[in-house]
């Protein structure tokens, strides 16, 4: 357990050390008028339950009063924190490609400072935030634990990939938030239920092929990944090769023919387009019965495999209704 008095004391001397920093933290100092206020009642409530103990892939942190001031180094955890409605200040908006957060998550992240790239971080920024936690993924920023661990707070999830959910919901504990969260899921959970029951009674049950292009071997998206669990979340059958408990399988030329299903979803990542244009005028490509039946879906990329997120399921959702002509079961 990690004793944050201290641990800010060591973010100030970090802080310090740092070229031009000194002006930017004496700066933020002068804006602490801005942080929220309310009367004592409502203090209180936003403070139930604090200080708490939050057990994570790290260790167990101890989290002094509900966060007002966080950062999240990876996208799929900045889309947490805004599904959860808490203020986020800084984090990291996207890969690669992506150079500014998703317009879908809109004003919650218009003051929020990117701190990117997700690889090296900005701690010189991050520092100057004054956050009171840092979330990340110990797949991400396992070497810089204890550095943000000096700065404020720190939680790290295991991974960002299949644990999606499990994420959301130990976000939720660092937070304050588990009601909200339990209610987020189980929106997301029952629509993705409504919209599968509705595709498998309109298309007889089909089978769904996810292929993704990338800057090396092409991918055929099994069941242990964001888009196989939001597909079984709907009930939604998928073709012997990616009916696996693993997150891809990988394929060639050769094995074109293990794409196949009824309808293929196809996303491509950045560096992937070469791949994709080698693969879709192979012969072996155009035999395959989705493509025959013009049963062949183009999607993006950075809803169905980068987000990562309940709202890039939505988006999901909202894709495969409109893929067969069903209710999207918005709320």
């Amino acid at each position: 357990m990690r004793r944050f008095a201290r641990g800010r004391a060591l973010a100030v001397r970090l802080a310090a050390g740092l070229t031009g920093l000194a002006l930017a933290i004496g700066l933020a100092a002068c804006g602490s008028s801005d942080q929220p206020t309310g009367s004592d009642t409502d203090q209180a409530a936003a403070g139930a339950g604090f200080p708490r103990t939050v057990t994570h892939d790290k260790g167990s942190t101890e989290i002094p009063a509900k966060p007002k001031r966080i950062v999240a180094l990876d996208n799929s955890l900045v889309e947490a924190v805004v599904l959860l409605g808490r203020p986020l200040v800084g984090g990291i908006s996207s890969y690669r490609n992506l150079k500014t957060f998703p317009e879908y998550l809109g004003d919650a992240v218009k003051d929020t400072r990117e701190l990117g790239p997700l690889d090296n971080p900005n701690l010189e920024l991050l520092a100057s935030l004054r956050p009171d936690l840092i979330v990340s993924a110990t797949v991400r920023h396992d070497a810089l634990y204890d550095k943000l661990s000096q700065i404020a707070p720190t939680v790290f999830v295991k991974t960002t990939g299949p644990s999606w959910k499990d994420n959301i919901t130990l976000l939720a504990r660092a937070l304050g938030e588990e009601e909200r969260a339990a209610a987020e899921l189980a929106a997301y959970e029952a629509r993705a239920k409504k919209v599968g029951d509705a595709i498998n009674a309109k298309a007889n049950n089909p089978t769904i092929s996810v292929v993704r292009f990338v800057d090396g071997p092409t991918r055929l998206m099994a069941k242990a990944s964001f888009i196989g669990i939001i597909l079984s979340d709907a009930g939604l059958r998928r073709p012997a090769a990616q009916d696996k408990d693993e997150f891809a399988v990988e394929i060639s030329e050769e094995r074109i023919e293990l794409a196949d299903a009824d309808h293929i979803f196809v996303t491509t990542y950045s560096g992937g387009e070469g791949y994709r244009a080698r693969f879709q005028a192979n012969p072996l490509w155009h035999r395959l019965s989705a493509v025959q039946g013009n049963r062949l879906h183009e999607v993006k990329d950075e809803l169905w495999m980068t987000s990562v997120s309940v709202q890039g399921a939505h988006f999901v959702l909202d894709d495969l209704a409109k893929t067969f002509g069903v209710d999207p079961a918005r709320a």
